[in-house]
């Protein structure tokens, strides 16, 4: 899931040579309906309960805008020529100029862009603007603005991780599972409903086994549909015994909030649910201030020494392999964790955005310092794919810079000929439209949970 590149093609014509349609009265009649569009769309999502999807989907427009944000301030400040700063691609919905640089929405919410004139020696630029741009500036101011982008990712997953151990608190891997929610489903009450179980309870021990980790009560509840199991939960001071028969998650639907969806995602036909949503994440206290910063910084090594082995495994032949297997067989099999019996997570499901929007909204629903830690691992991911050396990726830009300062001779700037690297550009292109294509199938056929029902 990388950010749009800043210097993709989004613009109508020439750099700097349109200039927003109508006058100030048509232009601010285009703001009207612009706010009013985005009122009426929170107001749907309000009334459908989706507030949650409409605060990632928020978020995850911040996070592109910022990014973009990176490279025009880094293109301003080093005195190039930016013409447009643009959310989305498509027809203009509104803009407005700004000095020489025109700052707008489009219809098309798909990411967003800055357009930096000269961006390779075969864009078209008018003589006048040549020396500002990109491709006349030095080296260091170059690699500043490719970089930018990306630098943007990890600013913003740094001040994510200082507000969670700042004012929320941080998310750990709970060895106790406690009882979120307790789910109806379709069909009619679910076994964990029939039996009495309650949000809060917190599991002991299940046919008297007594276990450390969360996934294996999971385990052994997807592994004995429809076999009774006894369960023993600590509510207050006191334990309660629950006799519980687990059914088909493939063949039931929750019922959440008049909405109806799948009971489960899990890996087999057949796995086990009660109808229990757990918590995997205990949530630590908040320290002060200074000491976050500390930590924040600390956290966000780890995140994206994790992150860089998660790609690296990810875009790895057999990792490639295991990927091809989950989509053809998309729907019957599954490297989500189940979600029926009480909890799940991505696992080592791919996300597509739409992935990353079912994930954000259910740690929405649960509580903040879950949808900041969220925040914080999608945007590490962005900010590092985005320096995979090739275009129309950021990296790309970035090696192509190296290349030009390593051929240059003193006196004389060499310029690559990008035309050259374009088939090769097509292709990676094509890689990852077939790759999101089948993050997003899976994603849709089979939902990654964070948190089951």
């Amino acid at each position: 899931m990388a950010a749009p590149d800043a210097t993709a093609p989004g613009g109508d014509g020439q750099p700097g040579a349109r200039r927003p349609p109508g006058g100030v009265g048509s232009q601010r009649a285009a703001f009207v309906r612009l706010v009013a569009v985005v009122a009426a769309g929170v107001v749907l999502a309000a009334v459908l309960h989706g507030l949650p999807v409409l605060v990632v989907i928020l978020a995850l427009v911040v996070m592109v805008m910022v990014h973009e944000l990176g490279h025009f301030t880094a293109a301003k400040l080093s005195g190039m020529k930016v013409t447009e700063y643009f959310l989305g691609f498509g027809p203009r919905l509104w803009s407005v100029r700004r000095g020489e640089t025109e700052y707008g929405v489009k219809a098309i919410p798909a990411g967003g862009y800055v357009r930096i004139v000269g961006m390779t020696n075969a864009e078209a630029v008018d003589p006048a603007d040549e020396p500002r741009s990109y491709r006349q500036a030095t080296f260091p101011r170059r690699l500043a603005v490719a970089v930018a982008g990306s630098f943007m990712h990890f600013v913003m997953a740094f001040l994510l991780l200082w507000a969670m151990f700042a004012f929320s608190g941080w998310p750990t891997g709970a060895t106790q599972g406690v009882v979120a929610s307790v789910a109806r489903f379709a069909s009619g009450a679910s076994p964990a409903l029939r039996a009495g179980l309650r949000p809060g309870d917190v599991l002991v021990s299940v046919d008297g086994h007594h276990y450390g980790q969360v996934q294996q009560f999971i385990d052994f509840i997807q592994a004995h549909q429809g076999h009774q199991i006894t369960l023993v939960v600590r509510r207050g001071s006191a334990n309660r015994t629950f006799r519980l028969r687990p059914v088909d998650g493939h063949r039931e639907q929750l019922r959440h909030d008049g909405v109806l969806e799948p009971a489960s995602t899990v890996h087999k036909a057949r796995d086990g649910i009660i109808g229990v949503g757990l918590d995997v994440l205990n949530v630590q206290g908040t320290v002060n201030p200074a000491s976050a910063v500390a930590r924040a910084g600390s956290m966000l090594g780890s995140v994206t020494a994790q992150t860089g082995q998660g790609i690296a495994r990810i875009f790895s032949l057999h990792g490639l392999g295991s990927f091809a297997h989950d989509v053809l067989h998309a729907g019957r099999t599954s490297t989500a964790s189940g979600t029926a019996s009480g909890s799940g997570s991505s696992g080592g499901q791919v996300l597509s955005i739409v992935g990353a929007v079912q994930i954000g909204a259910q740690a929405a629903s649960q509580n903040v310092s879950e949808l900041l830690y969220i925040l914080v691992a999608i945007n590490v991911f962005v900010g590092m794919v985005n320096l995979f050396p090739m275009l129309p990726l950021d990296g790309g830009h970035v090696v192509i810079a190296v290349y030009e300062r390593v051929r240059s001779r003193r006196g004389r700037a060499y310029h690559a000929d990008v035309a050259k690297l374009m088939p090769v550009a097509y292709l990676f292109l094509a890689f990852m439209v077939l790759f999101g294509i089948g993050a997003l199938y899976m994603n849709i056929v089979q939902p990654p949970s964070l948190g089951g029902g």
